[in-house]
C-alpha cells in the first residue's frame, strides 16, 4: 500500500487474484454464493442437485428417468414460490453447459425428451438472443402442460415465439408447431388472468382469428378492453384488425351497444347496419339508436322487420334532443336567460372610463351577439333578440347583422317546429343581410337533428345560386351546418353546380367546398372530390392564394376523415395543383385522413416539415429586371407554400395526436419547443393546435401557455391564444379561465380586436351556462364525432388568417363549432323512454385495462340523482342494484331496465 495525502491508495501492479476476477468478469460466469453463507436447508438442496447431475452423467440407462423426475420436481416446487430467482435454476446454473453436452451424447428415447424439458426451463437462465434455446428444447420435449414450469417460463417462451416465427427462414411445419405451442399458452393465460400477454401473443404471430376459442363470459370484457386500447399503438391495417376481434367477440356475448361502438370506429356502416339488424331485443335497439344519434349516423329501418322502426328512427334523428336538454336544464334550474353583462361582470374591471359609458360599438355589440348566442345555446330564450330583436340588430353594421341575426339559430338550436316560426319573420326582411343571417340561423336549427319534412333543405334552396353573394352564404353555410355528415345526396346535387358557377366568389366557392366536406365528410365521396379538384386546377394563379382558397383543401380534405391509406391517390392528383395551395392542400389531406388514429410515424413526419426555415419575402418594388423579378417572384412563393404547409402541419400533430393520452401528452412537449425555436408562422397556429388537443378539458398547463401567448407582442399570436383559451374552457364555466378573461378584458380595453376574442372566448367558456361541450370524443373517450371534428376544424382554418376573416367580415365561420356542441349530460329513461331518475355515482375515471378481476372503474365520487352533468374525464355508474343499465358505458342518454333478481 501507497500512503498519498492521507489516503491509502491501492498499488497499481496486477497480482493474480486480479487478473483472475477480470478474466471472471469477461466470461460472463456469475458469482457463486459461497457455501458459508447459505442456511443448512439451502446447502442440501445444492448438494442434491449436485449428486443429480453426477448421476446424470453415468451410463445407467435406469438411473435417467428417476434422475430427471428428481430434477423436476426440485425445480417445480420452486417455481410456483414467489421467490425472485428460484433457487434450484440458480444452484443448477453453473452446469448448463454440462447438462447440455450430455444431452447431446443421450440416444434418442422417452427420458431424452424429458432431458428436453429440464434444459428448457434452464435456458431462461442463459438467455442468448440468436439461439432461443428455452423455445428450442421446448419443441423437442416431451409436450407436457406448459403451465407445469410456471408463469415466468409461459412468458419467456412467449416472447421467443413472437421473435422466432417472424424469421425469414421459418418453413411450413415449424410454423404449424409454434402455432400449437401457441394455442397452449394462450388457454393458460385465460385462465390465469394474464390475457393482455395472450392478446400480445397472438397480434405477434397474427393469428387474432383464434382469440375467439379460448375467451368466455368471464374474462371477454377484460380482452376487448385490452384490444381497443391498443388500436391507436398499431399500424395500419392491424387496428382494423384488433377492432373487428373485438366486435365479433361482443356479437358472441351480446354486448350490441359496444359492438355497435366497435363498428362505428370502424366507420363501416354495412357494419353499423349488421349489429342493429341482429339485435333482437326492443329496449336494447332504443339504446342502439340513442348511440347511433350522438354519433349523427341514421338508419333507414324497414317497419317489416323492425315493429319500432318509426320510434327509432326518431330517437336516432335527435328529434328529441332539445326537450331532454331542457328538462335537464330545468331541472339544474338554469332556464333564466342571461345577458352578456352576466358574463362579463365588467363592474369587477377597474378601467377608468372617459366620456359616456354606455357608448354603443360595432365591434362589442357584434361580439354581445355571439357571447348571447354561446350563453343561452339551445335554451330557447334570451333576452336581447326575444322581446325586440330588430332593435338590435340594427345596432350592428352589415356583416354584423349577418352573424347577430345567425345568432338566433344558436338559442333555438336542435329545436326544429318553434325555432324555425321564430327566424320565419325576419326572412322577409328588407335588409339583405338579416335576411342572409336568418337563412343560416334556419341551417344552425337543423344541426344535428333530421327532420322527415327537411325544412331546412325546403327554406335554403332557392338562394344557393342567388344573384347576391352574400345570400349564397347564408344558405350554403347553413346547408352545410344543418346536413353535416348525412351524406344526403340531394343536398351535394344542389351544391355541386356552384363551384362551376361563373358568379360565384372565391368566398363563395370556398364555403360550398367546406359545406360539401361537412355533408359528405368521411365517405370518400368520388363525385364530391373530383369536382373540388377539378375546381383547383382551373383556378389562375392569382385565386390560387386567395385566403379562402384553404377551404377547398378543407372540404377536400373532410371527405377523406379518419380513412388513412385511402386518401393517397388525392394527395398525388394534389401534385397538378398549383402553390402554394397544391402543397398545402396535400399536407391537410394526409393529416385529417389520419385524425384521431395517434400515427406517431405522421405525427414525425408533421414535425419535420415544421423543422425547416423559411424567409418571410416580401415585394419589392426596385426590382426592375424580368429574370430577378421572376427569381424573386419565384422565391416568395416557396416562402409562402413553406408556410402555408407548417400551418396545416401544427394543426396536423395535435389533430392526430389528440386520440389518447399518452399521444397527446407528447404533442404537447412538441408544442413548447416550436414555441421556442418555431417560425412566426408556426407560433401563430400552436395556440389552435392546444385548443385542438383540448377541447372543453381546461388543463391547467395548457391554460398557463395560453395565458402567456394572450400577452404576445405578435398580435396574430395573441388572437389566436385567446380564441384558444374560450375552446379549451368551453362549456366548463371554469372559475380560472372565467378571472384570467376579465384581467384580459381589462388589459385590452383599448384594443378593439383583442377584446372582440376576449369577449368571444368569455361566451365561449359559459357555452350553454355551462352544460355543453365541444369536445369530439364520447362514449368514454372511445368513439371520435367525426362531424365534431369537421366543425372544428372549420373554425381552425378560418383562424390561419384571424385578421382578414375572423377580425374582417368573415365572423359567421364561428358558426361551424355548432357542429361540435352536444350537451355533456347523463339521462336515464325506463323502457318507456320515460325519464327515471335514479342514485349515479360519478368520480374521475380510471384506467383498467390489463387489470385482473373487476377493478374499481372510478375515484373519488360522489353520489347525484339523474339528470347529472359529466366533466371531462369523469365517469359514472349507477348507485342502486334496482336497475340495470342496457350499455356499459353510461353516458348521454341511458335506457335502465328492472333488474330482476333483485325483484325475486
Amino acid at each position: 500500500m501507497v500512503v498519498k495525502d492521507n489516503t491509502i491508495v491501492p498499488p497499481t501492479g496486477n497480482n493474480d487474484n486480479t487478473k483472475k476476477e477480470e478474466e471472471k468478469k469477461d466470461m460472463d460466469i456469475p458469482e457463486e454464493t459461497p457455501d458459508e453463507e447459505l442456511t443448512e436447508e439451502d446447502r442440501a438442496l445444492k448438494e442434491n442437485l449436485e449428486m443429480l447431475v453426477g448421476r446424470i452423467q453415468e451410463p445407467d440407462q435406469a438411473l435417467w428417468l428417476p434422475t430427471l423426475e428428481s430434477l423436476r420436481v426440485s425445480i417445480r416446487s420452486a417455481t410456483s414460490s414467489m421467490t425472485s430467482v428460484p433457487k434450484p435454476l440458480k444452484f443448477l446454473r453453473p452446469h448448463y453447459t454440462l447438462l447440455r453436452e450430455v444431452y447431446d451424447k443421450w440416444p434418442n428415447c422417452e427420458a431424452k425428451k424429458k432431458f428436453a424439458d429440464v434444459i428448457s426451463v434452464l435456458s431462461m437462465t442463459h438467455s442468448d438472443e440468436e439461439e432461443r434455446a428455452c423455445l428450442k428444447f421446448r419443441l423437442q420435449g416431451a409436450n407436457g402442460d406448459v403451465g407445469d414450469w410456471g408463469h415466468e417460463y409461459v412468458r419467456h417462451l412467449s416472447g421467443e415465439i413472437g421473435r422466432q416465427i417472424n424469421e425469414p427462414d421459418v418453413n411450413i411445419e415449424d410454423k404449424n408447431n409454434l402455432i400449437a405451442l401457441s394455442k397452449e399458452i394462450v388457454r393458460y393465460d385465460m385462465a390465469h388472468n394474464t390475457e393482455s400477454e395472450a392478446c400480445d401473443l397472438l397480434m405477434e404471430i397474427e393469428c387474432l382469428d383464434m382469440l375467439e376459442q379460448f375467451v368466455d363470459s368471464g374474462c371477454y370484457e377484460r380482452v376487448c378492453l385490452y384490444l381497443i386500447s391498443c388500436v391507436p399503438y398499431v399500424p395500419e391495417p392491424e387496428d382494423k384488425n384488433l377492432l373487428k376481434t373485438a366486435l365479433n367477440l361482443y356479437y358472441k356475448f351480446e354486448v350490441y351497444p359496444l359492438a355497435l361502438r366497435c363498428a362505428i370506429q370502424l366507420n363501416d356502416m354495412e357494419l353499423v347496419q349488421q349489429v342493429f339488424t341482429n339485435c333482437k331485443d326492443p329496449a336494447v335497439q332504443k339504446q342502439l339508436a340513442f348511440i347511433l344519434g350522438r354519433q349523427q349516423l341514421f338508419l333507414e329501418l324497414d317497419e317489416d322487420q323492425f315493429p319500432d322502426a318509426e320510434e327509432l328512427m326518431e330517437i336516432m334523428s335527435n328529434v328529441h334532443l332539445n326537450t331532454n336538454f331542457q328538462s335537464l336544464a330545468r331541472e339544474l334550474d338554469i332556464m333564466e336567460p342571461k345577458v352578456p353583462e352576466d358574463i362579463y361582470k365588467s363592474h369587477l374591471e377597474n378601467v377608468r372610463s372617459y366620456g359616456p359609458s354606455n357608448v354603443d360599438s360595432a365591434r362589442q355589440n357584434l361580439a354581445a351577439s355571439f357571447v348571447n348566442g354561446f350563453v343561452n345555446c339551445a335554451f330557447g330564450n334570451d333576452k336581447l333578440l326575444a322581446e325586440n330583436g330588430n332593435k338590435w340588430l340594427y345596432k350592428n353594421k352589415e356583416h354584423g347583422m349577418m352573424s347577430a341575426t345567425a345568432s338566433l339559430g344558436l338559442i333555438l338550436l336542435w329545436d326544429v317546429d318553434g325555432g324555425l316560426t321564430q327566424i320565419d319573420k325576419y326572412l322577409y326582411s328588407s335588409e339583405d343581410y338579416i335576411k342572409c343571417g336568418a337563412l343560416l340561423a334556419c341551417g344552425i336549427v337543423n344541426s344535428g337533428v333530421r327532420n322527415e319534412c327537411d325544412p331546412a333543405l325546403a327554406l335554403l334552396s332557392d338562394y344557393v345560386l342567388h344573384q347576391s353573394s352574400n345570400m349564397r352564404l347564408g344558405s350554403i353555410v347553413g346547408l352545410g351546418l344543418a346536413y353535416a355528415g348525412s351524406n344526403r345526396e340531394d343536398v351535394i346535387e344542389l351544391l355541386l353546380p356552384v363551384l362551376c358557377d361563373s358568379k360565384s366568389t372565391m368566398e363563395v366557392i370556398g364555403q360550398t367546398a367546406l359545406a360539401l366536406g361537412m355533408v359528405a365528410i368521411s365517405t370518400c365521396h368520388g363525385e364530391v372530390t373530383s369536382t373540388i379538384l377539378q375546381t383547383m386546377m382551373e383556378k389562375s394563379e392569382t385565386e390560387l392564394k386567395d385566403t379562402h382558397t384553404k377551404f377547398l383543401a378543407l372540404g377536400l380534405a373532410l371527405t377523406y376523415l379518419g380513412k388513412q391509406e385511402e386518401a393517397a391517390l388525392t394527395i398525388e392528383a394534389l401534385k397538378v395543383v398549383g402553390n402554394p395551395l397544391g402543397k398545402m392542400a396535400a399536407t391537410l389531406v394526409e393529416v385529417v385522413a389520419y385524425a384521431g388514429t395517434g400515427d406517431v410515424l405522421k405525427i414525425q413526419k408533421m414535425l419535420h416539415l415544421c423543422s425547416e426555415h423559411f424567409e418571410v419575402v416580401k415585394d419589392d418594388p426596385k426590382i426592375k429586371d424580368k429574370k430577378e423579378k421572376a427569381e424573386h417572384e419565384k422565391k416568395k412563393l416557396e416562402s409562402e407554400t413553406g408556410i402555408a404547409q407548417q400551418s396545416v402541419a401544427v394543426l396536423g400533430i395535435a389533430l392526430i395526436a389528440m386520440a389518447e393520452d399518452l399521444g397527446a401528452e407528447m404533442a404537447l412537449r412538441s408544442f413548447s419547443n416550436l414555441l421556442r425555436y418555431g417560425e412566426p408562422g408556426i407560433r401563430r397556429i400552436v395556440p389552435l393546435a392546444l385548443g385542438v388537443l383540448s377541447a372543453s378539458n381546461p388543463r391547467l398547463e395548457i391554460i398557463d401557455t395560453l395565458s402567456k401567448l394572450s400577452h404576445d407582442s405578435d398580435a396574430e399570436v395573441a388572437h389566436n391564444a385567446i380564441f384558444a383559451m374560450g375552446i379549451v374552457g368551453s362549456g366548463t364555466n371554469n372559475a380560472r379561465l372565467a378571472n384570467m378573461l376579465r384581467q384580459l378584458a381589462q388589459y385590452y380595453h383599448k384594443d378593439a380586436n383583442n377584446l372582440f376574442m376576449v369577449r368571444l372566448a368569455q361566451g365561449l367558456v359559459h357555452l350553454g351556462k355551462g352544460t355543453l361541450t365541444l369536445s369530439p370524443y364520447h362514449s368514454d373517450r372511445m368513439l371520435m364525432s367525426r362531424v365534431a371534428v369537421g366543425g372544428l376544424l372549420g373554425v381552425m382554418t378560418a383562424f390561419m388568417d384571424v385578421n382578414g376573416l375572423i377580425i374582417g367580415k368573415s365572423h359567421y365561420l364561428l358558426y361551424h363549432l355548432v357542429s361540435a356542441i352536444q350537451p355533456r349530460m347523463l339521462v336515464t329513461f325506463n323502457e318507456e323512454l320515460k325519464p327515471l331518475p335514479v342514485p349515479v355515482r360519478v368520480g374521475q375515471a380510471v384506467d383498467v385495462v390489463g387489470q385482473a378481476g373487476k377493478p374499481k372503474t372510478i375515484t373519488g365520487f360522489q353520489t347525484h340523482t339523474t339528470p347529472v352533468l359529466l366533466a371531462h374525464g369523469e365517469r359514472a355508474e349507477l348507485g342502486t342494484n334496482e336497475y340495470t343499465p342496457l350499455t356499459p358505458i353510461m353516458e348521454g342518454f341511458v335506457i335502465l331496465r328492472k333488474n330482476e333478481e333483485m325483484e325475486e
